[in-house]
């Protein structure tokens, strides 16, 4: 399904941090939303997931008007559409598992809920999507001993058993070395790639954009001043959307795709590289 937004706006006072935002994505795209620190990409993203309310303007995902959802139809779209966060927001003191396992809550009844009892159905689901991010070792470890990549990897994975239909991704490898930003950036693109979902995500870098994104958008003050192909993202438009030419705006901070040779057995945080490609999501039944 198409996602639209129409005239989208979010005032904070006096500050307009999202300004006129009309977008339309279809299906399956990997989008990437660039620009500087306070240019209105969380708060485009956190408006798509209703993390915040829109003060004007529209949201739609194929027939339904998101802005004006509430309740256990909000709840749902939330469920629908994955939020992965820059830091994690996993509960540090529970085991990897269950924390993956907590991307069932809204599928799930309140009374199985607070009981936190998960079938062996859906475990079976979670060890799969841990699998899939090559991190399935881990899955009794309390998710605070991990690494940042490999939390990010969890977070991942819980996305992943929300059954999502669109991925958002909030920064998610800015608080990440080269190596695990390109490990979680494969992860997000082998989603998109193989299980045909709509991933949206915010990042810092233009190699980053370029070598992950077939659609870039490019936001500056609230607007967006660029929405095209890596290969119409021209120095005149980088000089728009970050005030600095494409050597000022923080291009190398991470590795293109190329640029690294993961092997599994070299580091125990990385899953297979691209020429492999990630693992399939089984299903429970496999």
């Amino acid at each position: 399904m198409r996602f639209k937004l129409e005239n989208l706006n979010r005032q904070f006072g006096s500050n307009k941090a999202v300004d006129s935002v009309t977008l339309d994505i279809p299906a399956g795209q990997m989008v990437g939303v660039i620009g500087r620190s306070g240019a209105g990409k969380s708060t485009l993203l956190r408006m798509i997931n209703r993390l915040v309310d829109p003060t004007s303007g529209s949201i739609r995902f194929g027939d339904t008007e998101i802005s004006t959802l509430r309740g256990a139809a909000l709840r749902n779209w939330q469920r629908d559409c994955a939020m992965i966060f820059q830091q994690f927001n996993l509960v540090p003191r529970l085991d990897v598992l269950t924390n993956v396992l907590l991307g069932r809550l809204n599928h799930r009844s309140t009374a199985l809920s607070l009981l936190n009892i998960f079938s062996r159905e859906e475990r079976l689901m979670a060890i799969a999507a841990l699998e899939r991010l090559g991190i399935e070792q881990t899955a009794l470890q309390a998710a605070g001993t991990l690494s940042g990549g490999q939390q990010q990897r969890v977070a991942i994975a819980r996305a992943l058993m929300q059954s999502p239909k669109m991925v958002l991704a909030d920064e998610p490898i800015a608080s990440l070395d080269p190596l695990n930003a390109k490990i979680v950036m494969d992860a997000l693109k082998n989603i998109n790639e193989q299980d045909g979902i709509t991933v949206v995500t915010n990042l810092h870098t233009l190699d980053t954009a370029r070598n992950y994104c077939e659609r870039i958008i490019g936001m500056a003050r609230g607007r967006v001043v660029f929405d095209g192909t890596p290969s119409e993202l021209t120095a005149e438009a980088v000089q728009e959307i970050y005030g600095a030419d494409q050597h000022g705006a923080g291009i190398d901070e991470t590795m293109t795709s190329t640029s690294i040779n993961i092997s599994a057995h070299q580091n125990n945080a990385a899953i297979q590289t691209p020429s492999a490609g990630l693992r399939p999501l089984v299903s429970a039944e496999a």
